[in-house]
């Protein structure tokens, strides 16, 4: 089967509250919604390994890793805050791990040719993550981790990450803010959280600012004009995707007006630019995207076209 789905049991035990909007039943809301699409039995179902220390490290330091390691709970405690938005609970490393081991998995599948494609329905999410400090529900960078393992342990040496959340990936700029080899191409709403000033465009960076309201026919525009020119001349031997789907008109943590045909539309453009100069490889992961129905619906439209099934 060209397209896979990595999950693992450890993503729906990190639990911040009954309060969060970053919950476990986000993962229940997606297999619901793939089962009632029909799909489900047609995409190849893969259990993530936990990632390991040394490939976390590759990304973030050392102080970063034991904020997360060092600070668990008892289970059944009270959650552990890193920040007013970010919190641990007894199984939170474990779950960590286990988004960022679905990334690596999914990588190393792709490059060996066992896959197009893959997406990762895993949690906590991670592209807020710094490479200093866990913030915004983000542990571990997910995407950024993955990234860093194409590179060191694949030798790849043109990566592109695009990153359609309605909150600007803070953390993965930052990680690659001087590294040439990887392009990050985004949207984001402004003013929104992690309120990041917006940066000139340049070739490696062409993270674009949205006001709030903005629908499909804005996202479109600036796809043509500013993501695949970068793209293209960036010429990346893999794509990574951080999917999230909080620009969902139904989503109430942001202001965007996406519905299922923009992020259909979005992913039919990734994998053009993947078929041209990445032979096809793509690794999505799981962001954002609160509305439960909508947060599913929308990711059966994404894994449709990730595996072309009309």
């Amino acid at each position: 089967m060209p397209t896979a789905i990595y999950r693992h049991p450890d993503c729906a035990r990190h639990d911040m509250g009954d309060w969060h909007p970053e919950s476990p039943s986000r993962l229940q809301a997606i297999d619901d919604q793939l089962i009632r699409a029909r799909i489900d039995d047609l995409i190849e179902a893969r259990r993530a390994p936990p990632a390991s220390v040394e490939a976390i490290l590759r990304n973030h330091s050392e102080t970063a890793l034991a904020l997360v390691r060092d600070h668990l709970p008892a289970d059944g405690a009270e959650p552990y805050p890193i920040d007013g938005d970010t919190l641990l609970c007894a199984h939170s490393y474990a779950a960590a791990l286990a988004a960022a081991g679905a990334a690596i998995a999914a990588t190393d599948a792709v490059l060996a040719g066992e896959l197009d494609n893959a997406f990762c329905a895993i949690r906590p999410p991670g592209h807020h993550a710094r490479p200093g400090e866990p913030m915004g529900f983000c542990l571990f960078n997910n995407v950024a981790v993955a990234a860093r393992h194409a590179m060191a342990v694949h030798g790849l040496e043109r990566i592109a990450i695009v990153d359609f959340d309605v909150h600007h990936g803070n953390g993965t700029a930052e990680s690659f803010r001087d590294d040439a080899r990887v392009l990050m191409a985004s949207f984001y709403q402004h003013p929104l959280f992690p309120y990041t000033e917006p940066e000139p465009l340049s070739a490696t960076h062409v993270n674009v600012p949205v006001a709030a309201g903005s629908g499909g026919e804005v996202v479109r525009a600036l796809v043509e004009e500013h993501w695949l020119p970068a793209l293209h001349a960036h010429r990346p031997q893999m794509i990574f995707v951080s999917a999230g789907f909080d620009a969902h008109r139904d989503d109430e943590l942001g202001g965007m007006k996406l519905v299922e045909a923009d992020y259909a539309w979005l992913t039919h453009r990734i994998m053009d630019v993947a078929r041209e100069h990445a032979g096809g490889r793509i690794v999505s992961c799981l962001e954002g995207g609160y509305e439960l129905s909508a947060l599913g619906r929308s990711v059966v439209a994404h894994v449709k076209a990730l595996a072309d099934i009309d």
